[in-house]
């Protein structure tokens, strides 16, 4: 895998005029390819982003509660092909008793969003009616979306779902007894030797968490502070260093956090797409033709943990702006679809 035309990209202002703000990790069974650290950490101060700074990694994060999951359906604590209702209280909604942590994971589960971004809606207005410092648990998202009504019957469609992802988190709690983030950081996160990972929550003082800023309209950095609640929960806001993210996937493959038939699963696309190609969801991880990926965007925060198979390369990339990622990202997959063949390499 080339490296060289890296540096070169990243120091080429894009189409609005910015550099890339964030970090870049490439490796290759655990062996560095290339890594560097741009831009601005806090745009306030001008602290530096560096390789050890802990970005908010969205919707990566979900991930982990994929993989909780997965621990507590090995332990027997759970089932996936069960009614969600054994494992959340959903009395009142309009959640169908049908719906399963499997539907709930693989984005197939039919009930509406939080924010249906599909139809126009944001989070950040969202979270203007209702306060985002009031949701800390991930029962306290429940009334933004359990009563609306359903986009399919369970299993009779594919609609990504934040939501999905909370519900999950709840039977998490259920199962364990725990908090979902006190169970996600004894049991995914040190296990997988991710020491500087956490859901850390930004009302208080943390070293090292990048803040998360955007472009207003009027051209001013506008820093995400009322775009989403403070503390990470099951679909997203996990604050990680692109090495422990690399850390996860070592873990994964090394069958240090899911037994062998689950670690399958895990790598195996679980909906596959329309056309019968190489695309298709999984438990959380995403496959194309090029590898597999989670991508995650939020107001102030972008990123993508990716495995390109060509290159037999694992790709983290984190910024802390919205659309930082996504131009860097761009030049991978062109590049990797330049270089496809079809040896594909597995995990």
């Amino acid at each position: 895998m080339e490296t060289a035309w890296l540096d070169t990209f990243l120091a080429t202002p894009g189409d609005d005029g910015r550099v890339f703000c964030g970090v870049v990790d490439v490796r290759r069974d655990g062996d560095v390819l290339f890594q560097a650290a741009r831009g601005l950490a806090s745009p306030r101060w001008g602290v530096p982003n560096t390789l050890d700074m802990r970005f908010d990694v969205a919707s990566i994060s979900k991930l982990f509660t994929s993989v909780a999951v997965l621990q507590l359906v090995a332990a027997g604590s759970l089932d996936l092909d069960a009614s969600i209702h054994e494992y959340a209280d959903l009395t009142d909604t309009t959640i169908d008793s049908a719906v399963t942590l499997r539907h709930l994971l693989t984005h197939t589960s039919g009930i509406a969003d939080i924010a249906e971004e599909d139809e126009g809606e944001n989070y950040a207005e969202v979270f203007r009616v209702v306060p985002c410092h009031t949701i800390t648990t991930p029962r306290d998202f429940l009334p933004l979306f359990a009563n609306k009504p359903p986009h399919f019957a369970p299993g009779g469609g594919s609609r990504y779902c934040n939501a999905g992802y909370v519900v999950a988190g709840m039977a998490v709690e259920r199962a364990s007894g725990a908090s979902f983030q006190e169970y996600v950081e004894a049991e995914v996160l040190a296990r997988a030797d991710m020491a500087s990972s956490g859901y850390f929550d930004k009302r208080f003082a943390f070293p090292d968490l990048a803040e998360g800023f955007d472009p207003a309209e009027d051209g001013r950095l506008e820093q995400n502070l009322f775009a989403y609640p403070p503390r990470g929960a099951p679909d997203g806001g996990a604050f990680c260093t692109a090495g422990d993210l690399h850390a996860f996937l070592a873990a994964l493959r090394e069958l240090r956090l899911l037994p062998a038939d689950l670690t399958d699963e895990f790598f195996t696309p679980q909906v596959a797409s329309a056309d019968g190609g190489r695309s298709g969801q999984g438990f959380g991880l995403e496959f194309n033709d090029v590898g597999y990926f989670k991508d995650g965007e939020s107001e102030g925060a972008s990123g993508i943990l990716s495995h390109l198979s060509i290159w037999n390369a694992d790709v983290v990339i984190l910024s802390n702006t919205m659309d930082g990622t996504w131009p860097l990202l761009g030049e991978f997959v062109r590049r990797a679809r330049d270089d496809r063949s079809d040896d594909i390499h597995p995990r």
